[in-house]
């Protein structure tokens, strides 16, 4: 029997994955979302606390190449998360535990890919660690959250979307909403730190977490 160890049951078969929060996509960044560094402590927060109860952390990325077909004047988004450049590493404040497992994707020239699961190993990684449940943070809320969160309901996953760390792009005024109401009527439920953090039973110190800028995370 899962050990349920706060007020939303976080225990066996769940994780964290934390989508896009690159430096690209917070303020300065070419493709900047509003009010995206704002989220960072809060993840910071979630990160550490799946960390001490002995829960795995996932990050995915945009690591595309230089051409990639997205990029304006053909596609619809300036130049952003190329690999290996700056604006491709994860936030700069940005906390992950060591082996934080981080799935890189839209790396075809000609494929986009907004979810996690597009053309990675991010199913299998789930799958061969016993994962049933997703606890999803991260950028932006009507791009590539919402097609990961769509992507994992329709693999069998449950998911948690952590609404005070996600922000969206509203490139429509509404667009943000629009995702979460989408989300939550597949079958997503949504939380908050208040939901999930406050209040929780204590658990042993998983040791130091890193910055995750200081030394390679696991890639896959």
């Amino acid at each position: 029997m899962e050990t349920r160890l706060d007020s939303i049951g976080i225990g066996s078969g769940d994780a964290l994955l934390v989508v896009d929060l690159q430096r690209d996509f917070l303020p300065g960044g070419a493709l900047a979302v509003r009010g995206a560094d704002e989220i960072v402590p809060l993840v910071n927060e979630y990160v550490q606390h799946f960390a001490r109860h002995g829960r795995p952390v996932y990050a995915t990325r945009d690591w595309h190449p230089p051409r990639h077909g997205s990029f304006q004047p053909a596609g619809p988004w300036p130049v952003h998360c190329v690999a290996g450049t700056s604006g491709a590493a994860f936030a700069r404040d940005l906390v992950l535990t060591p082996g934080t497992i981080v799935v890189s994707k839209a790396q075809e020239e000609e494929r986009d890919a907004y979810s996690g699961f597009a053309g990675t190993s991010l199913e299998r990684h789930l799958r061969a660690a016993g994962i049933h449940r997703l606890f999803v943070a991260g950028l932006a809320t009507d791009y590539c959250v919402l097609h990961t969160v769509e992507d994992a309901l329709a693999l069998g996953f449950a998911v948690v979307l952590l609404l005070d760390a996600v922000r969206a792009v509203d490139l429509r005024p509404g667009d943000g909403a629009a995702a979460i109401a989408r989300m939550r009527a597949l079958g997503a439920r949504t939380a908050t730190r208040a939901d999930l953090l406050m209040g929780a039973a204590p658990a042993a110190a998983a040791g130091p977490l890193r910055h995750v800028n200081a030394e390679p995370a696991t890639l896959t």
